[in-house]
């Protein structure tokens, strides 16, 4: 039995014959940013707003980019973002850490060092202790103060589903801004953690514990490699990036590494090349695509980026899923020339991102923004 399963209903406020208070992640039918508005319904919906005529309004959401840019004088810029999402696991104080670490990464994947924070919360105060949202907040708050930012105050409610994000104020000088527009041919594709975050987190929600011996589906230590890799900042990804020609940067999230490239792509004018040997992956992401943990986010994604993507032969429908899996707080996708790709890898890994891999390149615009080989 499913303790909440992708578009069904539930219903928090019934508590489990334990006794004790529900589990954060069983609030919510989608969690974490396999929760996000799907890619292209999201894209059609903005086209519709006005544009932002502001003269100093560096960056805004004309190529979907991670984070808005404005300048402020003297050749410096304010980068601003905020992200919110569901909880992606049952601890609060993780919970905590993770969504934190997945705001505080818009701002790194735009080359700027964050310094201030506003925490969103929505909690259902009825059904839940409040030592819960205290762990919640208690683990945003000190992940922030590891990227080196400070959370100044914020805004809460009363909800039935609980939510916990930031809004994240950055600097960075106007010559250093990271856009996902500029990867040019000839360059490779680095990303410094690895994927299968949605897959593993949505069988970490499926309970096969129904009949005597059962087992869960997601083992302990997968699920706790899940956990750190979430929690983990992209600073070593950002820091590493000085002293390279880096010509565009993006971070994976719940449009999973083909949907990100998708935009990177778009917004450079070029096609992306992935090689999925070279891509790597959390442990059990493989075995769990196929025992069927797969989240309804990387699912809307496949069918969005399919038709987006050409297939090389030996691609299997597990390898282009798991490409496409949405990703919470997933590492950041850096262009950069091949000659240089190697050393920023090495570089990442140095610094704690020690899943960094060259995964692609970058080539000239072809029928489609992508392409995927064996």
């Amino acid at each position: 039995m499913e303790a909440a399963r992708d578009g069904a209903s539930y219903n928090p406020r019934v508590t489990p014959a334990t006794g004790r208070p529900p589990a954060l992640s069983t609030f919510a039918s989608k969690a974490g940013c396999a929760c996000k508005i799907p890619q292209f319904d999201l894209s059609s919906l903005l086209s519709k707003l006005p544009v932002p005529k502001d003269p100093n309004l560096l960056v805004g959401n004309d190529t979907s980019d991670d984070a808005a840019v404005y300048r402020i004088g003297g050749g410096q810029a304010l980068v601003f973002t905020v992200d919110f999402f569901t909880p992606v696991v049952d601890d609060p104080f993780v919970f905590g850490q993770i969504a934190a670490a997945n705001a505080l990464s818009d701002v790194y994947a735009m080359g700027a060092r964050p310094v201030l924070a506003l925490a969103l919360a929505a909690f259902p105060l009825s059904v839940l202790p409040r030592e819960t949202l205290e762990g919640i907040l208690r683990g945003g708050a000190e992940k922030a103060a590891e990227a080196g930012a400070v959370v100044a105050g914020g805004h809460s409610i009363d909800h039935d589903i609980p939510l916990y994000g930031l809004a994240v104020a950055g600097l960075v000088a106007e010559s250093r801004v990271t856009r996902n527009a500029g990867a040019r041919p000839g360059d490779a594709l680095v990303l410094s953690k690895p994927l299968g975050i949605g897959v593993t987190v949505r069988a970490g929600r499926i309970d096969t514990s129904a009949g005597e011996g059962a087992q869960r589906l997601l083992s302990a230590e997968a699920g706790a490699e899940a956990a750190a890799t979430m929690a983990q900042l992209n600073r070593p990804a950002a820091e590493a990036m000085d002293g390279f020609s880096v010509h565009a940067a993006t971070d994976v999230t719940g449009f999973g590494l083909l949907g990100h490239a998708f935009e990177m792509m778009e917004a450079s004018g070029t096609t992306g090349e992935f090689r999925v040997a070279n891509v790597p992956f959390l442990s059990e992401a493989r075995r769990l695509v196929a025992s069927g943990a797969v989240p309804g986010g990387s699912r809307a994604n496949v069918r969005n980026l399919a038709p987006r993507a050409a297939r090389g032969a030996g691609v299997t429908d597990e390898d282009f899923l798991l490409l496409c899996d949405a990703q919470t707080s997933g590492g950041l996708l850096v262009a950069l020339p091949e000659s240089e790709a190697e050393a920023y890898a090495a570089a990442c890994r140095a610094r704690g991102a020690h899943r960094a891999a060259v995964v692609g390149r970058v080539i000239a615009r072809g029928e489609r923004a992508l392409r995927v080989e064996p």
